[in-house]
């Protein structure tokens, strides 16, 4: 944790990348884990963040809106720091390296500003509830970001998520073959059972119907 007075910070001047939370579909890579889509801000470049079944929880429910019964970690977390009048000012990404991204978030009290150590998954769960930027530098885009066309994007969205996972009896309906009426109805289940992985699945795949119901050329 590092601590300094209120001034700009040396890495919140130029030369850093915007970005922004696409989307989250099941990690092809890591068995178990989940891919965060991060997009630039006005740029055509793209960063996976594999990150674990809470994180993906966590943002996929701040992304569907969905408020759960009871506050998860990450709205505790958000809570305590607008209790005590604490602001999460941005997440930084500020280093690759072994296949994992390294971040710390800057908190302000108003008179102290300090930067905090994080995982990238928390970092970007509690500042989607904050409302705060999240930065990466040049050099890390370059490394671990791929450029898609916007059509290109959205087609690949969906075949990476057409299929997240077999369901675990063979018996039972494929949540995709669910009507959204009927997707809304099990989500609403999920959640007050506080089963938040499944939601989470079940909230993207009613997503996607919503999308393709909302395109014009479906």
């Amino acid at each position: 944790m590092k601590e300094h007075d209120n001034t700009s910070s040396p890495q919140a001047n130029s030369g850093r990348i915007r970005l922004r939370v696409l989307g989250i579909s099941y990690s092809q890579l890591q068995s178990g884990a989940y891919a965060l889509i991060l997009a630039q801000v006005g740029g055509p470049f793209r960063i996976p963040v594999v990150i674990g079944a809470s994180e993906a929880q966590a943002i996929a429910l701040k992304m569907e809106g969905v408020i759960p019964p009871r506050p998860l970690t990450h709205d505790l977390i958000t809570s305590i720091q607008q209790a005590f009048g604490i602001e999460l000012r941005e997440v930084f990404i500020y280093r690759f390296e072994d296949g994992i991204f390294y971040s710390e978030i800057t908190m302000s009290d108003g008179e102290r500003t300090v930067e905090i150590d994080s995982r990238t998954s928390d970092a970007i769960a509690i500042a989607m509830r904050c409302g705060a930027p999240i930065y990466t530098t040049p050099e890390i885009l370059a490394e671990t970001g791929f450029e898609l066309e916007i059509k290109e994007e959205e087609q690949g969205a969906e075949e990476t998520a057409a299929d997240p996972q077999p369901a675990a009896n063979s018996h039972t309906p494929r949540l995709e073959n669910y009507a959204v009426e009927e997707l809304e109805k099990t989500l609403a289940r999920l959640i007050e059972r506080e089963e938040y992985e499944e939601a989470a699945r079940v909230s993207e795949i009613l997503r996607r119907k919503k999308g393709q119901q909302d395109s014009p050329d479906k």
